[in-house]
């Protein structure tokens, strides 16, 4: 009965902000992607500073680093990772992660944050040790549902209960029931369904864990 959506640039940011202020059960979080820390976006973190102050805006992200796509230098991805991360601690606001084959550079910048992490559309299970060692909350998203996914369903398994996310990542990775198809928010249904089978849990017992999980996490009411 809540969304929060998310931005991955200023504009973005800023269509997140007018979803939020158009129905009140959407929340957003605000961020600058890795994708974007080799352009002119790099230089827009006061500006996200100024957007975060919404009432509705309730975490940074999603940020992170790329090293798949590598599409920013990795020494600037790295730069704006921090630089987002410092204003993540100076307003007090939990911060969602975007990392590909990035593990050991990820877990080295988030030691030092004290904040909540949230891993967003968790697929680096050799970050698995690192994020339930922290207490981050994992969040799992359609992919977890693919026949060859059995190395995330694994790590879906060893997730503490009161850690587990669920998301959609739409318009991208819509659960394999609607594989080939646009994704959109109502499939994270389809995921919890198949996180409670591996989890061997009930689906609707594992639903409103979920929704206790990301209250907590982002302060929602």
């Amino acid at each position: 009965d809540r969304i929060v959506t998310v931005g991955t640039g200023i504009e973005s940011s800023q269509v997140a902000l007018e979803l939020a202020d158009l129905h009140e059960e959407v929340f957003a979080a605000l961020g600058i992607d890795p994708h974007q820390a080799g352009d002119a976006e790099a230089g827009r973190v006061d500006e996200l500073r100024e957007l975060l102050q919404h009432e509705q805006a309730i975490a940074v992200g999603e940020i992170g680093l790329d090293y798949f796509r590598d599409r920013a230098p990795r020494d600037r991805q790295r730069r704006l990772f921090e630089a987002q991360l410092e204003l993540a601690a100076e307003l007090g606001k939990p911060v969602v992660i975007h990392t590909r084959d990035a593990d050991a550079d990820t877990a080295e910048v988030l030691s030092r944050f004290d904040g909540t992490v949230v891993m967003h559309c968790f697929s680096s299970p050799g970050l698995l040790d690192t994020a339930l060692e922290r207490g981050y909350y994992v969040s799992f998203a359609g992919n977890v549902t693919y026949p060859k996914a059995s190395d995330l369903r694994g790590a879906a398994a060893q997730v503490p209960a009161e850690r587990i996310l669920a998301e959609t990542d739409s318009p991208y990775l819509a659960p394999q029931a609607r594989r080939g198809r646009p994704n959109e928010p109502a499939n994270v249904a389809l995921t919890v369904q198949e996180l409670a089978k591996t989890r061997r849990v009930d689906p609707d017992e594992l639903g409103a864990q979920i929704a206790a999980n990301a209250a907590a996490a982002f302060s929602l009411p």
